[in-house]
C-alpha cells in the first residue's frame, strides 16, 4: 500500500472517492501532459512542506483507521520520507505511458506484501489529497483536486490489476544458508526460497527480516543470475542508522528467516543488443553488476565488457577478488577499480565516474550504473558531457 518508490509512491489512506469513480481517467491515456502539468504545478506548492504534508498524511489514516496502523512499521521516520518519492515518481512516469502502465503494476503486485486490500485504495486518495489541500492554502483549487483525484484513479486501477494478474504468493519464505562479514560495515549473505522465486538478472526485490525488524521492507538486489538450486546473494553495506541494513550485516544469522517479495525492475540485458557494454557500480550497487556479467558469462562471445568499481576505500572494494577471476576466466571482460578516499591504493584515484571518463569513447556502448543516489547523479551527468545517448544508459540508484 505504501512505499511507492526504488529505489524505489503512494501509501493506505482514507478517501471520499473510489479509484472507479473517474472514467476520463480511466478510458484513455491521452491529455496526460495536461494532467501532468497540473500535477506538477500544485505538487510545487507543498514541496517545501514535504515532512509535514507526510505527517498529516498518516495522522489522517490512523485517526479514522487505526487498525491500518498495523500494516506499518514501529519507526515511520523513513516511511514518512518514502511518501514522497513514490508521489513524485509517479507522477513523472504520467507523461510516459508505457512506463507508467509496467511501474505500476509491478508496484501493485509488490505492494501485495503489505497485506493490501482494494478498500486500502480508496482510504490512501482520499488522506492524500487532505493531505496537500492543508497544506497548499488558498493558492489550492478545484482543478488540482480534480487532477489529483483522476491520477490516483489511473494508478490505483493499474496498481490493482497488477496485483490481480500475479499469480504468485505476496512473498516468499527464504532460510539464509551463508553469510559472511567482509568488511566493518558489508556482509555478503545467501539466501534459499523455500519455493522458487522466478526473476531476471539485474532486478531488485524487497526484504524483510522479521526477527530483527518486522514490517520494515527494504530493497536489493540478488548478485546473481537465477540459479539451479534456486539460491540468491545479496550484498549489504550498513548505513548509518539504517535500520534494516545494519540488522542484515551485523546480526543476522545462518538460519535465519527472511520474506521476499516480487522481483522489480528493468536494468536488465536486451539479448539483441550487439553493442559492446560498460558496467558502473559504486560499492554494493555492484551487487546487480555481478548478477548481470554472470548472465552474460552463459551466452556471450562477440561484446566486449567493461567493469568500472568504485569505493572509498580499498576495504570497500570487498568482492574485488571475484571480478578478478572472472576477468581472467573470460577474455572479453576487463576490470578498472579505482577509490576517492585511499592515497595508497594502487589503482586509479577518484570518483568512479570521473575514472570511466578517462577511457573510452563510450558513445556507441550500453551502460549499466548502480551505485548510492549520488554515485549515479554524478555518473549520468558525466555519460551526458560525453555524449553517451540515455536511451543506452540503464541504472538503478539506491539508499537505506
Amino acid at each position: 500500500m505504501a512505499q511507492f518508490g526504488k529505489r524505489r509512491a503512494v501509501e493506505g489512506g482514507e478517501s471520499h472517492f473510489s479509484c472507479v469513480v473517474f472514467p476520463t481517467a480511466l478510458t484513455t491515456l491521452n491529455g496526460m501532459g495536461d494532467l501532468a502539468s497540473l500535477l506538477k504545478e500544485s505538487w510545487s506548492l507543498v514541496e517545501e512542506h514535504q515532512d509535514k504534508v507526510a505527517g498529516y498524511f498518516y495522522a489522517r489514516i490512523f485517526l479514522k483507521y487505526p487498525d491500518l496502523r498495523d500494516l506499518f512499521p514501529v519507526q515511520m521516520d523513513v516511511q514518512r520520507s518514502r511518501l514522497l518519492g513514490a508521489i513524485v515518481t509517479a507522477v513523472q512516469t504520467l507523461e510516459d505511458p508505457e512506463r507508467f502502465d509496467e511501474y505500476l503494476r509491478a508496484l501493485g503486485r509488490d505492494h501485495r506484501k503489505f497485506h493490501v486490500e482494494p478498500e486500502h485504495y480508496e482510504v490512501v486518495g482520499g488522506a492524500l489529497i487532505e493531505s496537500m489541500r492543508a497544506f497548499a492554502g488558498e493558492e489550492w483549487s478545484i482543478e488540482y483536486d480534480q487532477a489529483w483525484a483522476d491520477a490516483y484513479a489511473v494508478i490505483a486501477s493499474k496498481m490493482l490489476a497488477g496485483a490481480d494478474a500475479d499469480p504468485n504468493p505476496p512473498y516468499w519464505y527464504g532460510e539464509v544458508v551463508a553469510h559472511e562479514r567482509r568488511s566493518r560495515d558489508i556482509a555478503v549473505f545467501t539466501v534459499l526460497p523455500l519455493q522458487t522465486l522466478e526473476y531476471r538478472a539485474g532486478q531488485y526485490l524487497s526484504l524483510e527480516c522479521p526477527r530483527y525488524q518486522p514490517r520494515l521492507w527494504r530493497v536489493y538486489s540478488p548478485a546473481n543470475a537465477p540459479r539451479r538450486d534456486n539460491t540468491l546473494d545479496f550484498h549489504v553495506r550498513a548505513v548509518g542508522a539504517g535500520w534494516v541494513s545494519s540488522a542484515l550485516v551485523r546480526r543476522m544469522q545462518v538460519g535465519d528467516m527472511v520474506k521476499l517479495a516480487a522481483p522489480m525492475g528493468s536494468m536488465t540485458l536486451d539479448r539483441r543488443s550487439t553493442r559492446d557494454a560498460v558496467f558502473v557500480a559504486g560499492g554494493t550497487g555492484l551487487a546487480p553488476i555481478k548478477s548481470l556479467l554472470e548472465e552474460l558469462t552463459r551466452y556471450n562471445r562477440t561484446r566486449w565488457v567493461h567493469v568500472f568499481f568504485g569505493a572509498q576505500t580499498r576495504e570497500d572494494l570487498y568482492d574485488l577478488a571475484d571480478l578478478n577471476r572472472l576477468a581472467a576466466r573470460y577474455p572479453w571482460l576487463s576490470v578498472v577499480t579505482a577509490c576517492s578516499d585511499d592515497p595508497t591504493f594502487p589503482g586509479e584515484q577518484g570518483y568512479i565516474s570521473d575514472v570511466v571518463a578517462k577511457y573510452g569513447p563510450w558513445k556507441e556502448h550500453d551502460f549499466f550504473v548502480s551505485g548510492s543516489g549520488r554515485m549515479v547523479k554524478a555518473t549520468l551527468k558525466r555519460l551526458a558531457e560525453l555524449q553517451v545517448p540515455s536511451v543506452r544508459i540503464k541504472y538503478d540508484s539506491f539508499t537505506d
